[in-house]
């Protein structure tokens, strides 16, 4: 018998699973119109926008979650631990989508909205300093994990503001929350200019 850890491939497995059984949750709770016409659609605008935004967002995360296994090398109990905390979080993505569209984007379900997008950021900040910064890693340079450290402290701080900005101003709250996703369309980190 030997100590030898076992490699991510299950736990990246398990969490792609994962991931596609939240999108899936999420779809599930679109209702369609009981009328026939494309202005039926219009009142739905809410709900269409709520899913649209968290559908990107559970697949940006995905990606970036992806990507940043990819650095593993082993899955230690405490990865293991770190990335059951990181999909906790993400699974109550598809409540927040709910809660925001059936009030309409009203101020108090965006601020928990952005809330948990937070809380996925801060747990997937966690993920990049377990997987960086043990000995669970591949050759990762260092300007690259300065990078994703700095991506995922900055959007965390957006997401505080969208928090505190939610429920006065939840429209704003909303587009902080989409700026957000787009530092992370590409996995890597942007080029940092200094």
């Amino acid at each position: 018998m030997t100590d030898r850890l076992p490699g991510p491939e299950r736990l990246s497995g398990y969490s792609d699973a994962f991931f596609a059984v939240i999108i899936t949750i999420m779809v599930l709770d679109l209702r369609a119109p009981a009328s026939p016409e494309f202005s039926a659609l219009l009142p739905l605008w809410p709900a269409i926008t709520s899913y649209t935004v968290s559908y990107l967002f559970v697949a940006l995360v995905w990606i970036n979650h992806h990507y940043l296994m990819h650095y593993a090398h082993t899955a230690t109990l405490r990865l293991i631990w770190v990335n059951f905390a990181h999909l906790f979080v993400v699974s109550l993505v598809p409540f927040t989508t709910k809660w925001i569209a059936d009030t309409h984007l009203a101020g108090v379900p965006v601020s928990f909205y952005a809330g948990v997008f937070m809380l996925v950021n801060l747990t997937y900040f966690w993920l990049i300093v377990e997987i960086l910064s043990r000995n669970t890693i591949k050759d990762v340079h260092s300007s690259t994990q300065r990078r994703m450290r700095i991506r995922s402290l900055c959007t965390l701080a957006f997401f505080g503001v969208a928090v505190l900005l939610g429920p006065i101003f939840p429209i704003v709250g909303m587009f902080l929350i989409c700026g957000c996703l787009c530092f992370y369309i590409r996995p890597q980190a942007p080029a940092i200019p200094w």
